[in-house]
């Protein structure tokens, strides 16, 4: 008894040494780096270009969490390779509550598994909120709609067949949710398209309105574009349709089952941020569903739902299987 003792105090003492959580030590710590949290100001980690759909949420979101919580906010892009530039770094960062991240699920839940240079895994990343969630349109060119007769997901099925590799979309770049979105709807249709990689969705959607492309799976920032006559809405990526986009359908309407693809920001930490940090920052989060102002804004980019800690962490974690088996299927992997 006594070796076991011993043997259980020599371990509890390196564990106090090397500084692990877990420990009391280490758990006292963070109630005294809880208690006064936060006294300076907190770094709000983009991992994409200002003025891209995720930025614009996050500006959204740094204001008002510097509202509630008496300390800058202040949202630094750390853009490039289509996320895993910027997610990385807010991962390897100290779990104190002073470095966030605001991402889309492709950075989560695909990087990780299609990428083989990713640095970092879902599980470096403490979720916060799931802020809002969206499914993609499906877009044309709709001159090129006009010239081929494509005004349904069957024309386009249709087209694609008599025209192997000649339909061209966009993405946001290699391994996007976006491009996984359409190699699934390729391989339900059994068709071969070609794609073609931008910086961002913007860039991307900007390519459909000029012809530059002939489609893509676009986010909500297509609706004013769809309205003015731009671009031509065939289906949508969800499995019901969308209340701005009545008379749209969804893919799975159009007759490729099973087709659900929808995609999500959220608010992350770096793994092991206290909980009481991750609690409060939630906390703050959802206040903006108190400020009008801030809600409508979001409201222009998706859902707001403002998901807690625990059942975001559920969604990260059964999408990373479900996008895992699509890559698998579709034998995706990138440099």
């Amino acid at each position: 008894m006594k070796r076991r003792a011993l043997t259980a105090a020599m371990a509890m003492g390196c564990l106090l040494a090397l500084g692990l959580p877990g420990t009391a030590a280490a758990q006292s710590g963070q109630g005294g780096q809880v208690g006064n949290w936060p006294n300076k100001p907190i770094r709000m980690i983009v991992p994409f270009p200002a003025g891209s759909f995720t930025d614009t949420v996050a500006r959204v979101l740094s204001e008002r969490l510097t509202k509630s919580l008496g300390q800058p906010v202040v949202v630094e892009n750390k853009a490039g390779a289509n996320g895993l530039i910027g997610v990385g770094e807010a991962a390897r960062s100290a779990p104190d509550g002073y470095t966030l991240l605001v991402t889309n699920s492709s950075s989560v839940t695909i990087n990780p598994h299609i990428y083989k240079k990713a640095s970092y895994k879902a599980r470096d990343l403490a979720p916060v909120t799931l802020v809002l969630e969206a499914p993609f349109i499906l877009v044309t060119n709709p001159e090129w709609s006009q010239k081929h007769a494509v005004a349904t997901v069957p024309d386009l099925v249709r087209y694609a067949s008599q025209n192997p590799g000649k339909i061209s979309y966009g993405s946001a770049g290699p391994g996007n949710i976006a491009h996984l979105s359409f190699a699934m709807l390729n391989n339900r249709a059994k068709i071969n398209t070609t794609h073609v990689p931008y910086k961002s969705a913007a860039q991307a959607e900007m390519a459909v309105i000029s012809g530059e492309l002939d489609t893509a799976f676009d986010t909500w920032t297509a609706l004013p574009q769809i309205r003015a006559g731009k671009l031509k809405p065939i289906a949508v990526s969800s499995t019901r349709r969308m209340t701005q986009l009545p008379d749209v359908p969804t893919v799975e309407e159009a007759g490729l089952k099973p087709f659900n693809s929808t995609f999500w920001i959220g608010l992350l930490a770096p793994a092991g941020t206290p909980q009481p940090i991750v609690q409060k920052l939630h906390a703050a989060t959802r206040g903006v569903l108190e400020d009008e102002k801030a809600k409508a804004a979001l409201s222009q980019q998706g859902d707001v739902v403002m998901v807690d800690p625990d059942n975001f962490a559920k969604r990260v974690e059964k999408e990373e299987v479900s996008w895992d088996a699509v890559i698998q299927r579709e034998n995706i992997t990138l440099d």
